[in-house]
């Protein structure tokens, strides 16, 4: 078995986070490759490794992170160690990284989840983690394009946690030749 890297990306709220580590728990040859991320460890929402700016820069020097990027005022970055071994690597990105991704990565599946604007607002009103003007800023970024030539697998996550595994397990698919 080779591997495969698939890029989950989508805005916040939409259950990124939620449909990987669903299809982690039921795939056993599915993994998810664990950010890390320029915030408290204990904030809550996926599982990440939180570091301070000192870290993330020393280990982005390193070269430490196969991609990183900044969004919402913190960095995110995706260990190259996380993306080796074998089976399915799926990996939380922000869509301003997608070309740098696919340029890097060629044979990427990119898959895009997302939910209607309401049900994008009411999922980040109940995780509580960000401020309202924070909430708003991403519920902002909702409509952000991807970067051309970019051609998504789309889940519309937009009912129960098994609806969703569903359609993205579907979408996990390898395409038939």
């Amino acid at each position: 078995m080779s591997s495969r890297l698939v890029a989950v990306v989508g805005p916040s709220g939409a259950g990124k986070d939620t449909l990987m580590a669903l299809a982690c728990r039921v795939r056993p040859e599915i993994r998810a490759a664990r950010r890390v991320i320029t915030r408290p460890g204990d904030a809550g929402g996926e599982d990440f490794e939180g570091v301070d700016e000192a870290e993330f820069a020393a280990r982005q020097q390193a070269g430490g992170f196969a991609l990183h990027w900044r969004a919402h005022g913190l960095g995110y970055g995706i260990p190259t160690s996380a993306l080796a071994g074998e089976g399915t690597v799926l990996f939380n990105a922000s869509r301003a990284v997608l070309a740098q991704a696919q340029a890097r990565f060629p044979d990427l599946t990119v898959v895009l989840v997302t939910a209607p604007s309401e049900v994008l607002a009411r999922r980040l009103a109940s995780r509580a983690r960000e401020s309202g003007d924070d909430q708003a800023a991403r519920l902002a970024r909702a409509g952000f394009p991807l970067p051309e030539g970019i051609c998504p697998r789309v889940v519309m996550n937009d009912g129960t946690p098994e609806e969703g595994l569903a359609r993205f397990l579907a979408a996990l698919q390898p395409e038939r030749v």
